[in-house]
């Protein structure tokens, strides 16, 4: 799937008196976030905010009455990650666009959502500039992500290219790039240390580098440390 992000103007509707309004359902398990993403939403032409949700039992429920246009959706909820409920979720309202947002912005992980059946990734630092963007544009059935993620996926697919690469090795080489840690890798993608090790050792016998200085090097040609 390849990675765009339209303008803003391209997605905007021209008179909200020759579109249908768009429903929308927002879940999110933060209070703050959720009333944030609703006032970002709220003011906006053509769209109305059909219901809110705050776990993936209320996200199902909430999808399942509404059928909302587009969902507004953070993966990490308190019982449990909600990127294997995409699939389940387009399934039981096809009509349903999902935009994610997001504190992550590791290539793989928003790769990994798009390919679950995602529309749109906003980042949540940039959700006051993006989100309006991706609730119009997935409507439309077009694909939305936050400029960082962009050229982040792009670079990622030039790693995958170049080094052959998977989607986790990419985050963790760029991790690594970035000065952290085996462990601050681990905790940053909630995986465990020794799997960090072993993904780290793929990337060396992949990319037949031997050093921290050579793996920086090649994230930089890469474009992996771009924002």
């Amino acid at each position: 799937m390849a990675s765009t992000r339209p303008k803003l103007a391209a997605v905007l509707p021209v008179e909200s008196n020759e579109l249908e309004t768009l429903s929308v359902v927002v879940a999110d398990d933060h209070a703050m976030m959720r009333r944030g993403l609703r006032q970002l939403l709220e003011g906006e032409r053509g769209i109305t905010l059909a219901g809110e949700a705050i776990d993936l039992q209320s996200t199902e429920q909430a999808v399942s009455r509404h059928q909302p246009d587009v969902l507004v959706l953070d993966l990490t909820m308190p019982d449990g990650s909600a990127m294997e409920l995409l699939g389940e979720l387009r399934a039981k309202s096809p009509r349903t666009q999902i935009v994610i947002v997001s504190m992550e912005d590791a290539p793989g992980f928003a790769q990994r959502a798009l390919a679950a059946g995602a529309s749109g990734f906003v980042l949540k630092e940039l959700a006051d500039e993006d989100l309006a963007g991706a609730v119009y544009a997935a409507a439309q059935g077009d694909e939305y992500l936050s400029a960082p993620v962009a050229a982040r996926l792009a670079a990622l697919r030039q790693a995958r290219t170049d080094g052959r690469l998977t989607p986790r090795e990419a985050d963790v080489l760029r991790l690594i790039a970035l000065g952290h840690t085996n462990v601050e890798v681990a905790r940053h993608l909630r995986v465990s240390t020794r799997t960090v090790e072993t993904h780290r050792a793929n990337i060396h016998g992949k990319l037949g580098l031997r050093t921290r200085a050579e793996l920086v090097r090649y994230a930089l040609r890469c474009g992996l440390l771009e924002s």
